[in-house]
C-alpha cells in the first residue's frame, strides 16, 4: 500500500504553515503504519485540538476529532471498548500538557495500550503564538513580550514518573528515526510517549530569532545527541534522542478483562 493511500486526499492541500514539522510527523508516522503492514480498519486515531491535531483529519483511518485536552480520554474509551485496535493520539503541548495535563498522567499511570505522539514545537501555533508548557525560561511569546519565566516540562521524565512503559523522543531533523520509534510505540503493549520535537517558524522561530524552519532543524541536529553518547558526556546540555525508558507491566485492557471475567464467573 502506498503512503498516499492512507490520506484522505480531498482535504489537501493542508492548513499548516509552510516550514512547521508536523507535516514531517505525518508522514514518517504513516511510513511506520506502512511498514508494519497495518490496514485501515485497524487503527483508530483520537485528536484534540491544535496543529497538531488536524493530523486526525489528514489520515484515512477511523478517526475521532475531539474536544481541546481530552483526547487521551476518548481513546481510552476507544480502547476499552475495542481492545483489539491500535489506538494512536497526535497531540501538542497544550493537549497533552497543559489542558490535558490530567489525562495524560492517567493515561500513563493506567498503561493503557495506545500511542502517544506529543509534538513538541514549545508553542501554541494555532491560536496566536501564546507560550506553553513546553517553551521553557526565557523564551519569548506573544503572552511573554519580556520572556517567560515558566519552568517546562520534560516530557520523558514526566511520562516515566507517571507511568509510562515506553518512552521515547527524536526530531524533524531525524526523520527515518521518527518512523523507527512510532514502530516499536505501536508494537509496544502499554502506554507509549513519543516526544518529536517540531519546528514552528511562524511563531516560535520568529519570536525567538531562530530563523527559517532548516534553521531550526539545524539546532535539532546540533542540541540533540543519541542516548549514552560521548557527546552527552562532554556535554550534560544535549538533549538526548532514542529510546529512553522502555519496561513490561501490566496492560490495563487486560487487566480490565480479567475483572470482567471474575464477575461473570458462572452466567
Amino acid at each position: 500500500m502506498a503512503i498516499k493511500d492512507y490520506l484522505r486526499e480531498r482535504f489537501f492541500p493542508h492548513m499548516w504553515c509552510p516550514g512547521c514539522g508536523h507535516g514531517i510527523v505525518l508522514n514518517n508516522m504513516l511510513r511506520s503504519i506502512e511498514q508494519l503492514g497495518l490496514s485501515k480498519n485497524e487503527i483508530v486515531m483520537v485528536s484534540g485540538i491544535g496543529c497538531s491535531s488536524r493530523i486526525s483529519g489528514y489520515v484515512d483511518f477511523h478517526t475521532l476529532h475531539t474536544i481541546h485536552g481530552r483526547a487521551l480520554a476518548f481513546a481510552t474509551g476507544v480502547k476499552l471498548g475495542l481492545p483489539e485496535l491500535n489506538v494512536i493520539v497526535p497531540m501538542g503541548d497544550g493537549d497533552a500538557l497543559a489542558i490535558g495535563g490530567n489525562h495524560f498522567i492517567h493515561a500513563a499511570r493506567r498503561n493503557i495500550d495506545i500511542t502517544a505522539i506529543v509534538m513538541n514545537n514549545r508553542i501554541y501555533g494555532m491560536t496566536g503564538g501564546q507560550f506553553s508548557p513546553l517553551s521553557g525560561i526565557g523564551t519569548m511569546a506573544t503572552t511573554a513580550p519580556f520572556r517567560n519565566i515558566d519552568h517546562d516540562f520534560d516530557v520523558a521524565e514526566l511520562s516515566k514518573a507517571a507511568g509510562a512503559t515506553f518512552v521515547a523522543r527524536t526530531t524533524t531533523f531525524h526523520a527515518k528515526q521518527i518512523t523507527d520509534i512510532i514502530k516499536q510505540a505501536i508494537l509496544h503493549e502499554g502506554f507509549s510517549v513519543v516526544e518529536i520535537l517540531t519546528q514552528c517558524p511562524t511563531y516560535f522561530g520568529r519570536k525567538n530569532r531562530e530563523g527559517s524552519a532548516s534553521n531550526m532543524m539545524e539546532l535539532y541536529k546540533k542540541n540533540t545527541t543519541p542516548i549514552g553518547s560521548q557527546a552527552k558526556q562532554e556535554n550534560p546540555e544535549l538533549i538526548e534522542r532514542g529510546i529512553l525508558h522502555e519496561v513490561e507491566a501490566p496492560e490495563y485492557c487486560n487487566e480490565y478483562d480479567k475483572i470482567i471475567k471474575a464477575a461473570m464467573k458462572g452466567k
